[in-house]
C-alpha cells in the first residue's frame, strides 16, 4: 500500500472554460492555466504520482512544452494510469476536495467522480470528490482564483 498526497491552485480569469473532474460548468470566468488547467484532476495526479514516487505533474507535463498547451487533463491523467498501472499498483480510494468560493459544485459532483473512475479503471465508489468554500477568506474566498487537494492510496494489483 502506499499514500500520496496532491495539491493544485489556478487563477481564475475572464475568455476561458471553466473544467474541473472532466466537467464543463457554466461559469462566467475559467482557470488559466498552460493546460485546460483542470484543477481537480492535477491534484489527482499529484497525489497518484506522489504515491508511486515519480514526482509531480511539472515534471511529466512541463509547462513550457508546447505539446502540453491546450492539453485535456482527462488524457493526462491516462497517461498517469499507465504508469501506476505499469507500477503494479491500482487505486486503493482516492478522496479530494475542490475549494471554491463559486460556482456550486454539488450539481456536478457524480459527473466528476464517474469521470474520474472511468479513467483510472476502477469503482466510482472508490472516487470521492467533495467541494468547500473559504468563507469569502484568502484568493478562493475572493473569487480569484480555485484550489484542490487530493490523497490517494494505491494498492498492489
Amino acid at each position: 500500500m502506499r499514500v500520496g498526497l496532491g495539491y493544485d491552485v489556478h487563477r481564475l480569469v475572464e475568455g476561458r472554460k471553466l473544467i474541473i473532474g472532466g466537467v464543463e460548468i457554466n461559469h462566467d470566468k475559467g482557470l488559466l492555466g498552460h493546460s485546460d488547467a483542470d484543477v481537480l484532476i492535477h491534484a489527482i495526479m499529484d497525489s497518484i504520482l506522489g504515491a508511486l514516487a515519480l514526482g509531480d505533474i511539472g515534471k511529466h507535463f512541463p509547462d513550457n512544452d508546447e505539446k502540453f498547451k491546450g492539453a485535456n487533463s482527462m488524457k493526462l491523467l491516462e497517461f498517469v494510469y499507465h504508469l501506476m498501472d505499469e507500477k503494479g499498483y491500482k487505486i486503493g480510494n482516492i478522496d479530494s476536495t475542490i475549494i471554491a468560493q463559486s460556482p456550486k459544485m454539488a450539481p456536478h459532483i457524480f459527473s466528476m467522480r464517474e469521470n474520474i473512475a472511468k479513467i483510472l479503471n476502477t469503482d466510482i465508489e472508490n472516487i470521492n470528490v467533495k467541494a468547500t468554500t473559504e468563507e469569502k477568506l484568502g484568493f478562493t474566498g475572493k473569487k480569484e482564483g480555485i484550489s484542490s487537494q487530493s490523497i490517494c492510496m494505491l494498492i498492489r494489483k
